[in-house]
């Protein structure tokens, strides 16, 4: 009777320390290793609340500055970008870049630079293996909504880190949710910086499943697209099918006949300063 009330109660015990550690590191997708949630959050708000900028104004703004905002490359090549958003973390960017080594494909990741302060290891391999930094903001905030100021400031720490952990400074640039306005525009161009959109988007960070994905990429590709996926998110969000999606999508467009490089080789332009 002693042993079984002994066992029941250390059962108890185990319980409640499971429960009060799930409490406090809660199962995400996100990262292995269990973070501040502060610290991994979307400053300006997660990427399926907050986006909506409309394509109409990517498309204009393209068009008014053609020296220094690109959405894709020439249609005269097949040759194809991959860009990918919000990284680094440790889960869903080490699996994209798993497997971008095993096609030899070559990627440009758009960082964030409070992410790279608190994944290095993930940035350096990046450099590493081949792949292109660009800055993505150090906060990854909706960038119409700052002072000229603070814009500045957050692009400052990113190059800031970049320069750190991948020996150079960027030129390329992309901005949070797409959100950008012809001041911000200006005001960037004014810097250096080449900013840089997308015309084909996967719409991965709606959580969408791998075949989801590769709809939306392989119905609206063409010759010197840029393909925009995520290679992180914020809290919750899941981008497990736009991984699953990327060995198929690089299978086919190779088999296609397409090339893929990096981003600064399809338009032409540098990328470091």
């Amino acid at each position: 009777m002693k042993r079984r009330y002994l066992i029941g109660t250390l059962a108890l015990l185990l319980l409640g320390s499971y429960v009060t550690w799930s409490y406090l590191f809660p199962s995400s997708n996100i990262a292995k290793k269990p973070i501040a949630p502060q610290k991994f959050d979307l400053a300006g708000g997660p990427e399926r609340e907050i986006r909506g900028f409309p394509q109409r104004e990517i498309i204009d703004l393209a068009s008014e500055y053609p020296d220094v905002f690109f959405r894709q490359g020439s249609m005269k090549e097949a040759k194809v970008a991959l860009t990918f958003d919000d990284g680094p973390d440790n889960n869903y960017t080490v699996e994209m870049l798993d497997i971008l080594k095993k096609h030899k494909v070559p990627a440009t990741f758009f960082v964030i630079g409070s992410r790279c302060e608190m994944y290095p290891e993930v940035v350096k391999r990046m450099v590493k293996e081949g792949h292109v930094l660009a800055n993505h903001t150090w906060s990854h905030p909706n960038l119409i909504k700052l002072s000229n100021k603070k814009a500045l400031e957050e692009l400052a720490a990113t190059d800031k880190v970049i320069k750190s952990q991948g020996g150079y400074t960027p030129i390329l640039f992309r901005s949070p949710y797409g959100s950008l306005d012809r001041e911000k525009v200006e005001l960037i161009r004014e810097q250096g910086y080449k900013i840089i959109a997308w015309n084909v988007d996967s719409l991965d960070w709606k959580g969408l499943s791998a075949a989801e994905v590769k709809t939306n990429i392989l119905e609206n590709m063409q010759q010197g697209s840029i393909i925009l996926q995520h290679s992180a998110g914020g809290i919750g969000e899941d981008l497990s099918g736009s991984v699953e999606a990327l060995d198929d999508i690089i299978r086919v467009l190779k088999k296609d006949g397409y090339k893929f490089v990096t981003v600064h080789e399809l338009l032409g332009i540098p990328y470091k300063k």
